[in-house]
């Protein structure tokens, strides 16, 4: 019989999640959602960062209208299910979805604060509430650790900590961080965590408010609209992501290293093998790597589909039929009716997904 697992899942944080699992001495700077004359404002590290729509973090079952207009609440609106782990199941079982792999989405967020001790603690606290949901079905829900990138010893230290606790995958921003680019040897005590823990490195969209995909932060000045937006968001940070760690040799380094890419489709994989060979044999002369950019990613690299993805069946003959799984970004604004956006070839994608996160 055919699974679905479901690779690209989230939750929606409780509201005062950091205020309940934040260590006291950082309680009174905690991320949380404020409402001041019904205008709801998220803070982090004492820094609005969105307000008056907050509610768009979510809405994968709103009117768009409504959530960008201000007329529907995070702190009210959200379904259950978005951050109860009985209500999940329930939902996942409704779908016929059999197992998930779960993202933030507050939690994935840049932290604007240049105090590592509190973005350390905003990761600890998360990943405690996450070990907590997930340990309500354990062989159903899998968790997927954030870290303080910019703090690499307490980082390593906390996905020590996340392993320990059974968590399946390491988040991975898709930018640089602090001017490294994320396979710089600065990050090797991260990376070496998941290739013996044999966890994957799941590079995931993130969302920037001064501009969701920082290749097109010129065009996002423009205000493009939501097609724009959500379309190339995804790419515009997976590619050059994907394309680094190649390039940057970090498979080279760790040949049993596998890295996922969240958010972003499929489809973009077997172009960019293509492209990547092409200026591989350009200037193979004088770049180090040790076999051709495509090896890499049929070796190491793995690509979650999305909802209503025609070139899945493509993928997996140009990429690999152990290389592609599939998600549904629900609850977030642009997941799409999942009982309507049933993946192909279910069997394949389900036994991948079983062994990239060790369900």
């Amino acid at each position: 019989m055919s699974q679905i697992v479901d690779c690209d899942a989230h939750v929606l944080e409780p509201a005062d999640l950091w205020q309940r699992y934040l260590e006291p001495k950082f309680r009174d700077r905690a991320i949380r959602i404020e409402e001041v004359d019904g205008v709801e404002k998220l803070i982090i590290g004492e820094e609005v960062v969105l307000q008056g729509v907050v509610a768009g973090l979510g809405g994968a079952e709103d009117s768009k209208a409504d959530l960008f207009s201000g007329k529907r609440s995070y702190l009210r609106d959200n379904p259950l299910d978005s951050y109860d782990p009985v209500a999940r199941l329930v939902r996942m079982d409704g779908w016929g979805i059999s197992k998930c792999v779960l993202f933030p989405t507050i939690g994935i967020l840049p932290f604007p604060t240049e105090d590592r001790g509190l973005a350390n603690a905003y990761c600890r606290a998360y990943n405690n509430w996450m070990a907590e949901f997930t340990q309500t079905q354990p062989d159903r829900l899998a968790a997927v650790a954030i870290v303080n990138w910019h703090d690499v010893n307490a980082a390593s230290e906390e996905l020590d900590r996340c392993i320990k606790l059974g968590f399946r995958g390491l988040f991975v921003p898709p930018e640089t961080v602090d001017g490294k680019r994320p396979a710089n040897p600065h990050f090797d005590p991260l990376w070496s965590r998941c290739q013996d823990a044999d966890i994957p490195g799941c590079f995931h969209v993130i969302v920037r408010f001064s501009g969701a995909a920082l290749p097109f932060a010129a065009w996002h000045e423009t205000t493009p609209g939501p097609i724009f937006g959500f379309g190339l968001g995804g790419t515009g940070q997976l590619i050059p992501a994907m394309t680094s760690v190649i390039t940057d040799q970090l498979f080279d380094r760790y040949p049993r290293l596998k890295v996922v890419s969240v958010e972003a489709g499929c489809g973009y994989a077997p172009y960019l093998m293509d492209r990547l060979d092409a200026k591989y044999e350009a200037f193979r002369e004088i770049v180090p790597l040790k076999k051709r950019p495509s090896e890499y990613i049929r070796e190491n690299c793995y690509f979650v589909a999305e909802q209503g993805e025609r070139l899945i069946e493509t993928a997996l003959e140009q990429v690999g039929e152990d290389r592609i799984m599939w998600g549904t970004d629900y609850p977030h604004v642009d997941a799409l009716n999942v009982s309507e956006h049933l993946p192909v070839a279910n069997d394949v994608l389900w036994r991948n997904a079983e062994a990239v996160f060790n369900l």
